[in-house]
């Protein structure tokens, strides 16, 4: 009777470990998967720059600070990179307060990102001082925009075409001048709470 009662009851203990094993695999795949492609956009992002800072919070000047996704010290200058990871066709312009995301049958709004991008520029200027500092928010291969690109917007292919490198005379040259400021960035900001691109 007892051998009878444990062959289900291992039968059972096999399947749950089975369906365990199967979930643990899939979840296991699934954040493989998801490191890959932040390393991949991580990559393509600093391409761009000779030395980077990764989610960081630059200080408003008044106790708080603005979260920053990437910041690039390049020979161009200093470029803050706002990247939005957005599935769908992406309509928006410089007048929209929101921007409208149709993707099939799923549709959403998101607010604006060029005004947050102004205030991250305006905090990064007030603690570098007189460098040239650009920003854009920069959107992965995901997304579309089919009445075309508002202003201070990039698709990822595009960054490198739109900063790229200078030859290196130049740019060593250009890096030197941006030193000082540079290294007055990096003492003034902290790690972001809203890390997500590490």
């Amino acid at each position: 009777m007892g051998q009878i009662l444990s062959q289900p009851f291992v039968a059972w203990v096999l399947i749950a470990l089975g369906a365990l094993l199967i979930v643990a695999i899939a979840w296991f795949a699934n954040w493989y998967r998801r490191r890959r492609s932040r390393k991949a956009l991580r990559t393509a992002v600093t391409a761009v720059a000779s030395e980077h800072l990764v989610d960081i919070s630059v200080p408003d000047g008044m106790g708080g600070g603005y979260h920053v996704d990437f910041l690039l010290l390049s020979a161009h200058g200093f470029l803050i990179i706002d990247v939005r990871q957005v599935q769908g066709n992406i309509f928006g312009s410089d007048q929209m307060a929101e921007w409208t995301v149709m993707d099939g049958p799923r549709r959403f709004t998101f607010v604006n990102p060029q005004s947050g991008l102004y205030d991250r520029i305006a905090a990064v200027k007030a603690i570098a001082g007189e460098v040239p500092i650009e920003g854009r928010v920069v959107f992965t291969r995901e997304g579309r925009f089919p009445k075309g690109l508002p202003k201070w917007t990039l698709m990822l292919d595009a960054l490198g075409t739109e900063f790229p490198p200078l030859d290196a005379d130049a740019g060593n040259g250009m890096l030197a001048h941006y030193r000082d400021a540079w290294e007055r960035l990096r003492a003034a900001v902290r790690p972001s709470n809203l890390a997500h691109m590490r």
